[in-house]
């Protein structure tokens, strides 16, 4: 194992590699600083680019980008009191009230360090779970990867806040967009229309572009305006880094927390950053959470870095999305000929150990470009929307119709692209579709293949009833747990 990750390391180390890698890095910065834009948006917008390409180039990109998000949105949740992107809402907490305080640079140093910190603490999770589940992985037959299809479909539901039901709706549409076309199993057309543009089915970056990105395009047209002028950055960089180093501690169990939520499908950032947030003000003595202590900064801002290897496991390893950026990513290995589960282990090991060495590198690398470049990324926080809507509907238009170079694209484009804003008006979630969509072919091929194998004794096998009562576990335990962080953030924990 430590030779095959010495050799991936080699890999990634490639001029070529390390390129791209900070290509993504730096779209990932520019990602997060623009409030409102998040992981899935910047990802769908990669993701025309990496179809044919080389995966460990493709996955360089991708990951590069994978892993600052949650880094550059730390600067429009301390300087403007607006969430960068789900995984910095508690941030807002003590960040803002920090930089009201003039304290600006001081909070965002020691959020950076511990992004940072959190990444590559993610990262070494992801490493410790290859040799743990390369054992049990490499047994699965078409039976078990049905069901791990399934558990993944089942965690629509826990992406949906408060309404499970919408969430378990959304992704339903989405397994019915993806069977748009040819079927698996028998030479039939579903839902084409006589269109042939359908016969093919819908690509997944049009899907992944219309359904995050549009939305984004109408909300910054409707919601004009910029930052208030009384931010002011003042020095402070370095203290906030000490402020982290004498906090070791929090950050330590505030990353271990994010990798172990990250772990489990469907939860994503919005929860992990309250509940590190809230188990940080229950454990620390003496606190004054919620007006500016640096420790409301430090908690959640290890935890939302960590989260991101911890949910490459099961995206990886086992094929299931736990969100709309790993959902995306799953489909860039397709894009690029690779397929998520036992193959990560054996055929391809050596893509999956670099993408560990580049999730860490893209982390240690973003953190110090950040800090280093503090004052021009503020201000380039504050251009108002609407002047980036022309440039960012050209890369979209663009990006949809290089998928098949037909007009189908832009047109299906755009359909998706409104069912999706209508979603937003209507507070359903968007990435439960994405996962449906995604997962969809997967799931009916296993399906049919189980059948055709083993009949309907594959229902009694072992594993199989267990990953069933893991869809309920999870479920409920996710359920719970929402609830929780929901009853925290209405407390202003």
């Amino acid at each position: 194992m430590i030779e095959s990750a010495i050799e991936a390391l080699s890999i990634v180390l490639d001029p070529s590699r390390i390129l791209f890698m900070c290509l993504g890095i730096g779209l990932g910065i520019v990602v997060g600083l623009l409030p409102g834009l998040g992981g899935t948006v910047g990802m769908s917008l990669l993701l025309p680019f990496v179809f044919g390409m080389d995966p460990f180039v493709g996955m360089a990109l991708l990951i590069g980008m994978v892993a600052v998000v949650h880094t550059g949105d730390t600067f429009p949740s301390v300087l403007l009191g607006i969430p960068g992107s789900s995984g910095s809402q508690a941030t807002i907490m003590d960040g803002f009230p920090l930089a009201k305080k003039g304290e600006a640079s001081r909070a965002m140093g020691a959020a950076l360090f511990c992004s940072m910190i959190g990444g590559v603490i993610g990262g070494v999770a992801l490493y410790l779970a290859i040799p743990m589940a390369a054992p049990l992985i490499t047994s699965f037959n078409s039976p078990v990867l049905f069901m791990l299809t399934m558990l993944g479909l089942s965690m629509a539901g826990l992406l949906a806040g408060d309404s499970p039901a919408k969430g378990a709706l959304s992704g339903l549409m989405g397994l019915m967009i993806g069977s748009i076309g040819s079927a698996p199993a028998i030479t039939e057309y579903r839902y084409t229309f006589d269109f042939l543009y359908l016969s093919n089915g819908l690509s997944l970056p049009v899907v992944a572009l219309a359904i995050f990105a549009f939305p984004i395009l109408i909300t910054m047209l409707t919601h004009k305006g910029s930052v208030a002028e009384a931010n002011h950055l003042k020095g402070g960089v370095l203290k906030g880094v000490g402020d982290a180093l004498k906090n070791k501690f929090l950050i330590m169990r505030s990353a271990v927390l994010g990798s172990l939520i990250g772990f489990i499908p469907g939860l994503g950032g919005s929860v992990v950053d309250w509940l590190a947030y809230g188990a940080g003000k229950k454990t620390i003595r003496n606190n004054q959470f919620g007006e500016g202590d640096i420790r409301g900064v430090i908690a959640p801002e290890s935890a939302n870095n960590a989260k991101e290897g911890g949910s490459l496991i099961p995206t990886l390893l086992f094929g299931i999305p736990g969100s709309g950026t790993t959902a995306i990513l799953l489909g860039g290995l397709i894009l690029m000929g690779l397929e998520a589960g036992p193959r990560m282990l054996t055929t391809d090991l050596s893509l999956t150990l670099s993408i560990v060495w580049t999730l860490v590198i893209a982390n240690i690398i973003g953190a110090i470009l950040c800090m280093t470049l503090v004052k021009p990324i503020a201000k380039l926080s504050l251009i108002p929307g609407e002047k980036l809507v022309p440039f960012l509907t050209i890369l979209l238009l663009i990006g949809a119709y290089q998928s098949n170079f037909a007009w189908g694209d832009i047109i299906a484009f755009i359909a998706i692209g409104l069912l999706g804003y209508i979603m937003t008006i209507l507070d359903w979630p968007r990435p439960p579709l994405l996962i449906g969509f995604v997962l969809a072919i997967s799931a009916e091929r296993y399906y049919w293949i189980s059948i055709e194998r083993y009949g309907w004794e594959w229902l009694s096998n072992p594993i199989v009833i267990s990953i069933g009562v893991l869809i309920v576990i999870l479920l409920t335990g996710g359920s719970i747990m929402k609830k929780i962080s929901n009853n925290l953030q209405r407390e202003g924990v």
